[in-house]
């Protein structure tokens, strides 16, 4: 579904929940109001019924000021009523005979009798006509005494009620669509942004990053998981473009020793030793060659299609045993101090998942260029957990990388300027930032000239992937 479907999606959801919203409100008011208004007017009837007992039953045994004031009383309130009828009925005999006598007299229901004679009070609702009933005794006779009128007033203020309500949901309406726009696109608008800083990403810029912190909310997941795709297609791209110019120049060496060599050797005739001689040189310039190629096309499936490798949990510090196992047997002029104080009560927290022979060739590459670049002093290693990660810290006090070439320790091939005595081709550390990389990990240099390097890599533990 397209942005745009997704977007019109959300403005109706947001529309159709702001009318329903403004609806039940709606017919809650006019609920509320219509009840109050009929309850009012009952109230009004009630009253209007006991002032007529008091003038049309008792009245005669009052005085006649009495019944003068009351009947007052009585006109001013049938002035205000419409459609204005009283009944006065005296209750003799059999209660079933008599309600429906009056039931038909009246053309209202016999329960409406029936709930006055158990209760005192009875309602009854005939088209507009409103009928209020009470029980009134005196001097040990009961009479039911009803009033009954249109609720004209409350009639009209309930269709006026009415006319605003339907107003305010015309109105609710039209606001509920701006709104409902508006904060649609307000919605859509960090999207927009992103697809169109993504746009602007090609194989040219490939180290531009969305920034995850511009967008403090549920977008940042998603940066985040497109910027770590980033970081692994720029690790592809680096090695596509890379590989082609560099091994073109770092192979053009041997193979010119070699073309040379042979030259020379075949410009004349030679002795049985001189033959053996260029061999070997040969040979030797085979050799160089042939590890180039080796280690070129291993840190090329590192970039590209190193995620088939096969991925297990593996328990960091006894791999890093295995690697400085590995790093004296080669030379046993190494010497590496392996500080496991700071290993966690837990083991669980030292397994991450990972191809344990890539772990072991990166670690064994740091570890190695730390003896190798301080003449085989000693190099210390340590290990330590948190909640979420584990880290190894791999620290020497060799010659150490002058500051202005840190920024190209990464580059195939690249190395520093004070490295020139020592052999090696420049490919282990960006091999190792790949590796590093295919396992969710972060690798960090620190390193000050003629004073040491220091390397922090930093992997997810097992429970967290």
């Amino acid at each position: 579904m397209s942005k745009i479907n997704i977007q019109f999606k959300a403005i109706m959801m947001l529309f159709l929940s702001i009318i329903g919203l403004t609806i039940i409100l709606g017919v809650i008011v006019y609920v509320s109001i219509n009840n109050y208004m009929y309850d009012d007017f009952f109230n009004t009837l009630k009253i209007r019924a006991n002032t007529v007992a008091k003038i049309s039953v008792d009245g005669a045994n009052r005085d006649s000021t009495f019944v003068s004031g009351y009947s007052v009383i009585h006109k001013d309130v049938s002035e205000k009523l419409k459609n204005e009828n009283d009944y006065v009925f005296k209750i003799e005999g059999s209660n079933t005979y008599q309600h429906k006598i009056f039931s038909d007299s009246l053309r209202i229901p016999i329960s409406f009798f029936n709930t006055l004679a158990k209760t005192g009070d009875a309602e009854y609702i005939k088209d507009k006509i409103l009928y209020k009933g009470v029980l009134y005794k005196y001097n040990g006779r009961s009479y039911y005494v009803i009033a009954s009128a249109e609720n004209y007033f409350e009639n009209k203020l309930i269709r006026y009620l009415q006319r605003t309500l339907l107003f305010s949901i015309a109105i609710a309406t039209l606001f509920a669509l701006v709104a409902s726009v508006y904060v649609s696109k307000n919605i859509f608008k960090p999207i927009d942004r992103i697809t169109n800083k993504v746009k602007q990403i090609s194989s040219e810029n490939l180290h531009l990053r969305l920034d995850e912190e511009r967008y403090n909310n549920e977008l940042n997941k998603l940066i985040g998981t497109f910027n770590d795709m980033l970081n692994r297609i720029e690790t592809s791209f680096e090695t596509q473009n890379n590989f082609i110019s560099n091994a073109s120049h770092e192979l053009r060496t041997p193979l010119t020793g070699i073309i040379g060599t042979a030259d020379v050797c075949l410009s004349k005739i030679r002795s049985t030793e001189e033959y053996v001689e260029t061999l070997s040189i040969i040979l030797d310039e085979a050799g160089k060659l042939d590890r180039k190629t080796k280690a070129l096309l291993f840190l090329a499936q590192t970039g590209f299609d190193g995620k088939v490798q096969k991925f297990e949990k593996v328990r960091i510090d006894q791999l890093l045993w295995d690697c400085i196992a590995t790093i004296e047997k080669l030379d046993q002029k190494n010497k590496v101090h392996f500080d496991t104080s700071l290993l966690p009560e837990n083991s669980k927290k030292l397994k991450v998942v990972g191809n344990e022979q890539l772990l072991h060739l990166a670690f064994t590459n740091i570890i190695g260029n730390g003896c190798k670049y301080s003449d085989n002093q000693v190099v210390h290693v340590s290990i330590g957990a948190s909640n979420d990660k584990v880290f190894i810290v791999i620290r020497d006090t060799g010659i150490g990388i002058p500051k202005d070439e840190l920024k190209y320790i990464y580059d195939p091939f690249f190395r520093a300027s004070n490295t020139q005595k020592y052999e090696g081709y420049g490919i282990g550390l960006p091999l190792t930032r790949n590796i590093i990389r295919m396992h969710s990990g972060k690798i960090t240099v620190r390193a000050t000239e003629n004073m040491g390097t220091t390397v922090q890599i930093d992997l997810p533990i097992a429970h967290t992937q």
